[in-house]
């Protein structure tokens, strides 16, 4: 059990008796949390992890045969929540990692109580009657983009990614999550992001569930998150009023009020 905490750079903090695991999204690690993890620590055990191949994770254990695909990533999540002997888990999971927490609580339920999305969407593509966001010409160039220059995609996207284009250095933080994250992994967890396709997977989901979501997202419009709710049983739809994919890291203060407001309805 050592090994997987050590392969993905678990972190434990605070003293509740209940537990919150926050899974980071797509270019950055658990760091991304800091702004909002410490208005938990009272009434929670948090649980802060790398999936392989992000921050301090365990490189070496990057296999893209297993992270060819979400399936990889939640399993990641289970093994965390078995190594800890976790039950009854709040999960928080940003874009991406929504997805992923979902397909594990999908898989293995037992571990989770509920479930909380930020900027969660189930396909980016746009797809007949749906609105994903992205045109497929869109996607296979911006992964020219990647495949030549790494650095130069990700000091140019992350801006446009975090929004609140006034404040600047909110992009450079996520800039240099993204520069510290394995260019060869960035690129195929990019891919398998960008081209997944967990609608139907959504129904599927029997425990309860948070939706919060920006009212400028480029990288989720809001139609994504109103799509979520309506597909996902027990599914409820904040909008914040934040721009940006992030708002864990641009509106801390709100996300953390969205989140309480949430946990404290759901268990009265």
């Amino acid at each position: 059990m050592n090994s997987i905490l050590k392969r993905n750079n678990v972190n434990v903090i605070g003293t509740g008796d209940e537990v919150m695991l926050f899974a980071h999204g797509f270019g950055c690690d658990q760091r991304s949390w800091q702004f909002v993890v410490d208005a938990f620590t009272d009434d929670y055990r948090v649980v802060l992890f790398d999936y392989v191949g992000s921050g301090e994770s365990d490189l070496t254990q990057y296999s893209s045969a297993k992270y060819g695909e979400l399936d990889g990533y939640a399993q990641d999540i289970l093994d965390v929540c078995e190594a800890l002997s976790l039950r009854e888990v709040i999960f928080v999971g940003h874009s991406v990692s929504s997805m992923i927490g979902m397909l594990a609580a999908i898989k293995e339920p037992q571990y989770f109580k509920k479930l909380i999305f930020i900027g969660p969407s189930p396909r980016y593509l746009n797809d007949q009657d749906y609105t994903g966001g992205f045109e497929r010409a869109d996607l296979e160039s911006l992964f020219e983009f990647m495949d030549s220059n790494y650095l130069g995609w990700s000091s140019t996207m992350a801006p446009v990614i975090m929004g609140n284009s006034d404040r600047p250095e909110l992009g450079e933080f996520l800039t240099n999550s993204f520069c510290s994250t394995d260019p060869e992994v960035a690129k195929e967890f990019a891919r398998v992001t960008f081209f997944s396709d967990n609608r139907e997977d959504l129904s599927k989901l029997e425990i309860e569930s948070l939706t919060l979501q920006c009212n400028d997202d480029v990288i989720a419009p809001v139609s994504v998150g109103e799509f979520v709710q309506e597909h996902t049983p027990h599914n409820q739809l904040v909008l914040l009023e934040a721009t940006g994919h992030c708002p864990h890291i641009s509106e801390p203060e709100q996300t953390i009020k969205a989140i309480k407001t949430y946990l404290r309805g759901t268990n009265g």
